[in-house]
């Protein structure tokens, strides 16, 4: 498939995607390669609900999968087990404090998988995003340890999760709640999860058409959003474990 791909020109941040209804069926969402991971190429691609995906050795590749995962912030589901585990208050959280390390962590080998699609270059491409305001990790600690954690890009009321990794079990679980906490306060209209996992769907995530997915960007991606440094509000897992009203 990659030869019918459109080709984008490295060297031009202004040259269009292709529109995502031009996505290929099989592999689902294929859209483009080539081009750069350059900041402002970077942000348009998330607002027009494109990302990349590519593993070592591999041109850049572009991509909308249909349908896509996405998790209503107001919709995600903690399980009994995930919230005896909160009440223990074996883990602190942070957010924006260690967004390389949480990068690099995403990218080490998992299981039978030995390859990474976090390759030096996306690794370089998002701390930069980072630095500029654009990219936010939240940090998941044990006894002073990284445990666990997520990172991904914001756009307006938008955040497109990237990657989440865990190194204590429920690590990971905890940074997705928070972060959909947090949000939720912040008046931010969706979580994208880019495809489907079973894991991402016991906690609410649901698939929803690409053009429905579109649209919801078109109307949030413009609404002014969180830029710079984030910080987890410090209520935040005692407002999660408050008794639900009646």
């Amino acid at each position: 498939p990659l030869m019918r791909l459109p080709w984008l020109d490295p060297r031009d941040d202004n040259q269009p995607f292709p529109h995502p209804d031009r996505a290929l069926a099989e592999p689902d969402g294929l859209l483009a390669a080539g081009g750069n991971l350059n900041p402002r190429r970077l942000l348009r691609a998330y607002r027009l609900g494109i990302f990349p995906w590519y593993s070592s050795g591999q041109p850049i590749l572009w991509w909308s999968p249909d349908p896509r995962l996405v998790l209503f912030p107001e919709r995600v589901k903690l399980a009994r087990s995930l919230r005896k585990t909160l009440r223990k208050g074996l883990f602190a959280a942070t957010a924006d404090t260690e967004f390389a390390a949480v990068m690099a962590a995403c990218a080490e080998p998992r299981g039978a998988m030995p390859g990474t699609w976090i390759t030096p270059d996306m690794h370089r491409a998002y701390c930069r995003l980072h630095r500029l305001g654009h990219a936010h990790s939240i940090e998941i600690w044990h006894q002073g340890q990284l445990a666990g954690g997520l990172y991904g890009v914001a756009a307006g009321r938008v955040f497109y999760g990237e990657s989440m990794f865990s190194r204590i079990s429920d690590a990971s679980k905890v940074a997705l709640v928070l972060l959909a906490a947090q949000l939720r306060r912040w008046d931010f209209a969706l979580i994208d999860c880019q495809v489907r996992t079973d894991h991402l769907l016991s906690m609410g995530a649901v698939e929803i058409p690409r053009t429905t997915f579109l649209e919801l960007l078109q109307h949030h991606c413009p609404l002014p959003g969180r830029d710079g440094p984030w910080r987890l509000d410090d209520d935040l897992l005692a407002d999660l474990l408050a008794p639900s009203p009646p």
